[in-house]
Parts: structure tokens; sequence; C-alpha cells
């Protein structure tokens, strides 16, 4: 793997740790020894994973979110 994957990535493009060009790659996690497809954020060094509470909304639109604290790996998908 010629690139390293970031150790905060974001799927929200008004987040500071966004990367539409990584994001547009693929990037795959594992949350505890699973592959989510779910997830809105990731933070490798601090082992925790945002994903979506439902179909809830805040009050700007955008999903609420969950924080779940585990073992995180990332990895490019391949094509």
């Amino acid at each position: 793997m010629s690139e390293t994957l970031p150790d905060r990535l974001s799927i929200d493009p008004d987040s500071p740790h966004y990367d539409e060009e990584l994001l547009a790659k693929g990037v795959g996690v594992i949350f505890n020894g699973a592959e989510k497809t779910n997830v809105e954020e990731y933070c490798v060094s601090e082992g925790w994973i945002r994903v979506q509470a439902g179909k809830a909304l805040d009050r700007k639109g955008k999903p609420l979110t969950v924080k779940l604290k585990g073992t995180v790996e990332v990895f490019l998908k391949e094509e």
C-alpha cells in the first residue's frame, strides 16, 4: 500500500477531517473484528467510530450519531 490512511476521517463535508479524494477511492473500516459499512467518522488512535443512530436527524438535517469505542482498523478497498 503506497498511501497511508489518516488517523481520523469523516464523511461529513463540513468536518475538518473530510477528504473527498480519499473517500472516492473507498475506505473500509473494521471495528472489533467486523467490517462496518455505516461509519460516519473514525479515529484509530483514540479507538472510536461514529455511526448513525437510526433515522433521527438534528435541527440542521444531519443524522444523529453515536460514538462506539473499541478496536478500529482501516484499509483501502480494492476495486
